[in-house]
């Protein structure tokens, strides 16, 4: 149940967001952030453990520092580039740049993501791993005019979550790494044509969406309690499976369509090598994905003949066959337009 205050903050979440990417200043768009960063620490506080607490306050000083860095570089861009060469006004621009992939989890700037997200219950994950990208990324797209950059940032973003995210254990950690490694597939669908990271960014939260309230719904943190739990329903199991697999990327299934049009995108505008790199370190997360949906079915067999009662979650059925069938949905509606 959640409680009043709580309710308060979420709305002001909301709000935030919208604030920082309506904005028509730089002045308005850092407040809108500010106030963002504030509405969150109080949702992620919890009365049952410590580690909400410690997470929080992860979170709050990475934040901050990245605040201040944005604050820093609006100033210096406003009054001291007008004197000075444009080739300093890009330094001050690379800043700004740097501090809201910070605030999305990119990597290089990714050490404190894994962290907050091991410290926080599932339903926090999930506005961490969603909507808290939602603002840094819509303002990072009026500042794109840095090829280079960016592509630097995608290639380390998809090298360091496919080689971090083999050894863990942990489900949440595992889900940051693979945040992480989409994180550089929206960067890369964000270049020429912003409608791609809009579908790509919509159909990653539906399916993070799906994963995290069945985790939820199941109360399990560790692949360990992974295995036991999906053993005892033959549904669940499968569409835990498709899930992993949708958002691996793999064709039939619906988390396939954003990677299709991302790539699609980048070797129409000859961005060739980095499209390669991108597949190339994807089937690492992949491979750590398959690795998890083949454990589940074949490890820990401690399936029963008896009859165990179904489960009645409709919504959570709902979103699943949406995410089954949607590619099919896709294309034929892009066929029909």
């Amino acid at each position: 149940m959640w409680k009043l205050y709580k309710i308060l903050f979420f709305n002001t979440l909301i709000i935030s967001t919208m604030i920082s990417i309506s904005a028509y200043s730089w002045f308005s768009m850092w407040m809108g952030l500010e106030i963002n960063l504030l509405s969150i620490i109080p949702l992620l506080k919890s009365n049952k453990n410590i580690y909400p607490a410690e997470a929080s306050l992860k979170y709050f000083i990475t934040q901050t520092l990245a605040s201040i860095i944005i604050l820093f570089s609006i100033i210096e861009s406003m009054y001291i580039s007008e004197y000075i060469s444009t080739n300093h006004n890009y330094w001050f621009m690379m800043m700004m740049n740097s501090a809201l992939l910070t605030k999305m989890g990119a990597a290089p700037f990714h050490s404190w993501f894994p962290e907050v997200a091991e410290g926080l219950n599932w339903m926090n994950n999930l506005i961490l791993l969603t909507w808290q990208k939602l603002a840094p990324m819509i303002l990072l797209m009026y500042n794109l005019n840095m090829f280079y950059f960016l592509s630097i940032i995608i290639i380390l973003s998809s090298v360091i979550s496919g080689i971090m995210g083999i050894n863990q254990t942990s489900l949440r950690k595992i889900l940051a790494y693979s945040s992480i490694n989409h994180i550089a597939w929206m960067l890369a669908s964000m270049m020429n044509f912003k409608m791609n990271w809009f579908i790509y960014f919509s159909i990653y939260s539906m399916i993070n969406l799906n994963i995290i309230f069945m985790f939820s719904s199941l109360n399990i943190y560790f692949i360990s309690q992974l295995l036991m739990s999906l053993s005892q329903n033959k549904l669940i199991k499968m569409i835990f499976i498709m899930n992993f697999f949708s958002l691996g990327g793999l064709p039939p299934l619906l988390g396939f369509l954003p990677k299709w049009l991302t790539i699609q995108n980048l070797t129409l505008n000859n961005y060739y090598m980095l499209s390669l790199i991108l597949i190339i370190f994807t089937l690492i997360t992949l491979f750590f994905y398959i690795r998890l949906s083949i454990s589940t079915l074949t490890f820990s067999m401690q399936e029963t003949l008896i009859k165990t009662n179904k489960m009645n979650n409709y919504f959570m059925i709902t979103l699943n066959m949406i995410n089954l069938f949607g590619i099919f949905i896709c294309t034929n509606l892009f066929n029909i337009l």
